[in-house]
């Protein structure tokens, strides 16, 4: 069974499209979710669960996403907007949410606020934006997450506690049944953790495949264009042209004896965005 699937999505706005979202997370794996601001990422994530309207189908742990009540104790949701009443405490919150998950463990969320350096009596409306979404993690690793979504979640977080986040990602994976969903714009987090990337552009995914088949699938040429001319059609899927020569990105398998460096996360999004035809 897959943590998600999402077949042929689709979202109308006024200005801005979902355009026939597909992409699978196979159980037990971490899926970096990429895109730059406005690309669709935190609407598809919406959709997952169930927050906007959309077309098409998305299944949640082996469950249609109309139902998802059904296991609403295994995902652990962290949504960059995502606010507390600010009058509360961390104290309340834990009183609060022992009444709505059946799986709450007051003991883990006391310990992961203590992990955290949070203080339980201090009201939300003092913490920082960092000190929030900590809280927010701190909450879905607290009852019976078997999939965690998480929107930005290291966003406004200094590199310490960065590090640690990621760390704790990290142990939650290691039990084969659990699954982690992450958008993120900073991409060395997402090229140390992930298994999978899927990347999303103007509303359509343009890619999504295990990390370790990124560089095996494409490489960054750099050097004089003319040698890219030599390129069967479709070989070339982003291009920039320099001062003292070009950058693109490049099919492996119809390179020939292109000389290729390896592509890297931040080099295939800029290059797929900036450099595509």
């Amino acid at each position: 069974m897959n943590a998600l699937e999402l077949n042929r999505v689709c979202k109308q706005y006024d200005t801005f499209a979902l355009d026939q979202v597909s992409f699978t997370l196979p159980r037990g794996y971490i899926m970096g979710f990429i895109g730059e601001n406005g690309a669709g990422k935190t609407t598809t994530i919406k959709a997952i669960l169930g927050l906007v309207h959309y077309e098409g189908d998305i299944s949640v742990l082996g469950c249609p996403q109309e139902e998802i009540t059904a296991v609403k104790e295994q995902v652990g949701v962290v949504l960059e907007e995502a606010t507390f009443p600010e009058l509360l405490n961390a104290r309340d919150i834990n009183s609060i949410l022992s009444g709505v998950y059946k799986t709450w463990d007051a003991g883990r969320f006391t310990s992961l606020l203590q992990r955290f350096a949070l203080e339980e009596k201090k009201r939300i409306k003092d913490y920082s934006r960092g000190m929030k979404m900590k809280l927010a993690l701190a909450v879905a690793l607290a009852h019976d997450s078997q999939l965690l979504i998480l929107d930005e979640p290291t966003s406004g977080l200094d590199p310490v506690v960065r590090e640690e986040v990621l760390d704790m990602l990290l142990e939650f994976i290691q039990n084969p049944n659990h699954s982690i969903l992450i958008s993120s714009h900073i991409l060395s987090d997402l090229e140390r953790i992930c298994d999978y990337i899927t990347f999303i552009h103007q509303g359509r995914i343009l890619l999504s495949l295990p990390k370790e088949e990124l560089n095996q699938t494409y490489g960054i040429y750099q050097g004089n264009e003319e040698a890219l001319q030599r390129l069967p059609k479709g070989a070339i899927l982003g291009l920039r042209r320099g001062q003292f020569g070009c950058q693109a990105l490049v099919l492996r398998e119809a390179a020939g004896n292109l000389s290729l460096e390896p592509a890297e996360l931040e080099e295939t999004m800029v290059l797929m965005i900036k450099g595509g035809k």
